[in-house]
């Protein structure tokens, strides 16, 4: 494997695609009308972490934030002030097209791709055949990252998916990593909820105000179930 992104001479044959995902998984009534998978792909040198990081320990330093809070930036959870400028600082800084997204109206899903441990996993292939289409050939390693997954039977069929959709897009011999981390351990991780949280607020609340902030980074949000006519509740 070659490792050619260590070290000074960085390239940009290592990518990097951090996911995060809205919504929840309750197939009724009462859940989430929507539901929504969003990737950030980033190559090195990750130049927003250093503006990430200065901004996480002015907030320390200036009792912005509790201090419970500080472990990590999450968008649901931070106050009013830190989204706004969470929001600034990845509509500046960060790679415009390289966010990806796939949208289902969960009520056309149908009762047989209902249960999570087959829905997430087919909806995460849909949104890497889209990431990996519009990739440039000529990336030397795969690296994918997602929160953790709890549920052991769930991360299986996660990593079954991943494996299958990588086996028919990826060049031969190209070697990619899985792996599940805590979202506090990544800033991408970080970043992917922000841009998940302002791409699911535009559609289950209607809500566009975060969304137009970041929306020139967006290279593809596709809505799996925009012709289907028929609802299953």
């Amino acid at each position: 494997m070659s490792l050619t992104h260590l070290g000074a001479n960085t390239t940009l044959s290592t990518l990097y695609i951090f996911l995060d995902e809205g919504g929840n998984f309750d197939f009724s009534a009462n859940g989430s009308q929507f539901f929504t998978l969003t990737s950030v792909s980033m190559h090195r040198p990750f130049s927003l972490h250093t503006k990430l990081d200065t901004y996480k320990y002015d907030l320390i330093e200036h009792l912005i934030m509790p201090r419970l809070q500080l472990e990590c930036f999450h968008c649901a959870d931070d106050n009013p002030h830190v989204r706004r400028r969470m929001f600034d600082l990845l509509a500046s800084d960060l790679q415009p097209n390289s966010v990806d997204a796939v949208v289902v109206e969960k009520r056309k899903t149908g009762t047989a791709l209902q249960e999570a441990e087959k829905f997430y996993p087919k909806m995460l292939g849909f949104l890497l055949r889209f990431v990996l289409e519009k990739t440039p050939l000529g990336i030397e390693e795969l690296v994918i990252i997602t929160d953790t997954i709890p549920v052991n039977r769930k991360r299986r069929a996660v990593e079954k998916a991943l494996k299958l959709v990588l086996a028919d897009m990826l060049p031969t011999r190209t070697p990619y990593s899985i792996m599940h981390h805590a979202s506090r351990s990544h800033y991408g991780l970080q970043i992917a909820d922000y841009l998940n949280w302002a791409i699911l607020r535009k559609w289950e609340k209607g809500d566009q105000t975060a969304y137009d902030q970041i929306k020139h980074l967006i290279r593809s949000e596709f809505e799996i179930f925009r012709s289907g006519t028929r609802n299953y509740y």
